[in-house]
């Protein structure tokens, strides 16, 4: 077997960097590359000369809403396609368990092509679109159904963090799970800069993700309005989702103008940059490679503690973390942080450094050694 691979990505959208797999597969192809391995794509979106193009899934007119609000596009599946894509690759690396990758699947496991599976998508990503993120139930019915139709059928499984391997292990997934962060580019790093001038004298809290009811933009929104220095914050919410509409009536209570937009990846760091403490107060989170990229950029991060989330793992002291869905428990830690510059200026400096872990070269290279042990797993079984 060669150093370098053929791997093969199969993720519904790849084109337009406006959701989190996505944003993940993007990132995640180019560090391969950049190691010297050759990739390709099976998606929906423009053609390219690494893209194996499927035709776009489309749905009514409200359920299309809905998914697009989302930032996302899901793909046909052609056997034809497929069997040409798999044929090319060494290994194939399935990035979500829907429509696309069960039929890719099958013809993987007919033409005994190596593959691994990534967990990314939790069921409450789903279930709270339609109001459902906190009824168990359903949310089991999903983790099982991705289970016995989809996750037990990989020997390798990439999951994003301890706590989702967990949630596996816990609901009896039989594949081995590899813990690796997705990981930042090294443009997230320590930086300071003036504040730009419709920033100018305010306190500016952040919060990245997108705008949807399992993020809880609704509980920072009213901890800014309850805060000692609600008349001084400017809250900034970075992304997009179908939330937005009713965030943005919430806020109407707040004394600055709340705003929210989708920024690209070199404004978004500049905005960190001129930030003074971000929050993070999703109830439920795989990973949250948004607020790594904010302490990475030297931010003290303010984490809503759920035990849905992935995120609390980030916290370094109780001071970063806070109850999740009390906005009255959030104000007081947006208090303490404001009110302790001098501390806040001291962890801003540990938790760039602690960020470090999280650099998206070691984490590729972890996944290169998965995909190395399916190819070996495949060449043995089949020799």
């Amino acid at each position: 077997m060669t150093e370098n691979m053929k791997i093969l990505l199969i993720v519904d959208q790849f084109d337009s960097a406006n959701n989190g797999t996505t944003i993940t597969a993007r990132r995640f192809a180019k560090t391969l590359e950049s190691r010297g391995h050759e990739v390709r794509v099976v998606s929906c979106g423009k053609p390219g000369p690494h893209k194996y193009k499927l035709p776009a899934l489309h749905f009514g007119p409200i359920v299309e809403m809905i998914i697009r609000s989302q930032g996302m596009q899901f793909a046909v599946p052609r056997r034809r396609v497929l069997e040409k894509a798999l044929a090319w690759a060494d290994v194939a690396h399935f990035l979500m368990p829907f429509w696309l990758q069960q039929k890719a699947l099958r013809i993987a496991e007919e033409m005994n092509v190596p593959h691994t599976a990534a967990f990314h998508v939790q069921p409450e990503n789903i279930t709270s679109t339609i109001f459902l993120g906190n009824c168990a139930p359903v949310n089991e019915f999903l983790y099982r159904y991705f289970r016995d139709h989809f996750y037990d059928r990989f020997t390798h499984i990439h999951c994003p963090s301890a706590f989702i391997a967990g949630e596996l292990h816990k609901r009896g997934y039989k594949g081995k799970t590899h813990v690796i962060s997705n990981g930042i580019e090294p443009g997230f790093c320590y930086r300071k800069q003036p504040k730009s001038p419709e920033f100018e004298g305010k306190i500016l809290i952040v919060m990245i993700g997108r705008l949807s009811r399992e993020k809880r933009q609704d509980v920072l929104i009213d901890a800014v309005a309850q805060s000692k220095y609600a008349g001084r914050i400017q809250l900034v919410l970075a992304g997009k989702g179908p939330h937005k509409g009713a965030l943005l009536r919430r806020a109407k209570k707040l004394k600055n103008p709340m705003i929210t937009g989708f920024y690209p990846s070199q404004t978004l760091k500049n905005l960190l940059a001129m930030t003074d403490l971000y929050v993070h107060a999703s109830d439920a989170e795989i990973e949250a490679i948004s607020c790594i990229e904010a302490f990475a950029s030297g931010l003290v991060p303010v984490i809503a503690n759920s035990k849905k989330s992935a995120t609390p793992q980030f916290a370094l002291d109780e001071r970063s973390l806070f109850a999740a869905g009390d906005s009255t428990d959030l104000a007081a830690k947006i208090d303490y942080w404001l009110d302790h510059e001098e501390e806040r200026r001291r962890m801003e400096y540990a938790y760039a450094e602690h960020a470090k872990n999280y650099a998206i070269d070691r984490c590729v290279e972890k996944a290169e050694a998965m995909f190395r042990a399916a190819i070996e797993e495949n060449e043995g079984t089949h020799a």
